[in-house]
């Protein structure tokens, strides 16, 4: 694990706080009122939460709802009792997690019993996750590309093309390598010119699912150590995901051409072509930066060359063979 990160594993009970009331769910808004006055609001408050007996959570009231209702209606009244908790068990990386899908302010921690041991704030996840990604955030786009930008700013002309140069021979592979496969089907081009028509539209669907497919794994490198058991479960995950996009994608490329030219059988190569080439772009996605870790090779530098690379031959592949078999 990056050791910049490895707070990310810590418990997010250590960073939860406790300088907040807790409103009762027999109070109305009158009462609880009274309760903010006499105990304080905190740092920082976003939401109040509602509690049964024992400390039991019961629901979350925002901020808002309390001070825009008249003083006699009772907090069941206002509050939203499906509420997300974050278990006191959970990383702080967890809270991170859970902040991104919900877009939530403050969360509260529970016990094993749904008991308010503390709330944490967003204040925590900007802090602890975005100030250390931001000086990080210039450079991990020039990694993705092949070099970390500290290694150029500033720098002669030659030392850079020294750093720069060696990953551009993987495109200009790949380029080549393309090249190739395209003059072997010549024949096929010549005869259906509405594949070659879509040849960029095919390749630029392989290489964003690619990218993105990089980037999150790049992520989880980041922050954990990868296992056999994480690549399987990783694998099954992406593998559901990329069939889902690319028979989506697909069905999509596949009815415009059918609608355009009226051609069926080109309709269907470049249809299947999609689908099949977003499965190859999640999986490259997802081995290359893996297999790279696993040899010790820096994946934040070679990934994005090398998983373009092979994404765009065995995308190339795949779709000048489906053309030469059914056209």
């Amino acid at each position: 694990m990056d050791p910049s990160s490895a707070h990310l594993q810590q418990p997010v009970a250590a960073y939860a706080r406790t300088d907040f009331p807790l409103l009762r769910v027999e109070m109305d808004v009158e009462a609880a009122l009274r309760v903010i006055r006499e105990k304080g609001i905190g740092e920082r408050i976003v939401y109040f939460y509602v509690v049964e007996a024992n400390d039991r959570l019961a629901g979350v009231l925002p901020t808002r709802r309390l001070l825009a209702a008249q003083t006699n209606t009772p907090l069941t009244e206002l509050m939203i009792r499906r509420v997300v908790a974050i278990p006191q068990s959970a990383t702080l990386l967890d809270a991170c997690d859970i902040f991104v899908l919900h877009k939530f302010f403050a969360l509260p921690v529970v016990d094993e019993n749904r008991c308010v041991v503390g709330v944490i704030d967003i204040g925590v996840f900007t802090q602890e996750v975005l100030d250390m990604e931001e000086p990080e955030k210039v450079d991990n786009v020039f990694e993705a590309l092949g070099f970390h930008i500290s290694q150029v700013r500033g720098a002669s002309p030659f030392k850079a093309f020294q750093y720069r140069f060696p990953w551009l021979l993987t495109t200009i592979g790949s380029g080549t390598a393309g090249a190739l496969l395209a003059g072997a089907f010549e024949k096929t081009l010549s005869r259906a010119l509405v594949v070659a028509f879509f040849l960029a539209l095919v390749l630029a669907l392989a290489e964003s699912v690619s990218i993105q497919s990089m980037t999150l794994t790049l992520q989880t490198l980041r922050t954990s150590r990868p296992t056999l058991r994480w690549f399987a479960r990783t694998a099954k995950r992406e593998l559901l995901s990329a069939l889902l996009l690319g028979i989506g994608c697909g069905t999509v490329v596949f009815l415009i051409v059918w609608v355009w030219q009226r051609a069926l059988n080109s309709a269907l190569v470049i249809g299947f072509s999609v689908a099949g080439s977003v499965v190859i772009a999640c999986l490259a996605g997802l081995g290359m930066p893996s297999l790279l870790h696993a040899l010790k090779w820096d994946p934040k530098i070679a990934a994005g060359p090398v998983t373009l690379a092979v994404t765009d031959v065995a995308t190339l592949l795949l779709y000048f063979s489906l053309a030469a078999w059914i056209l």
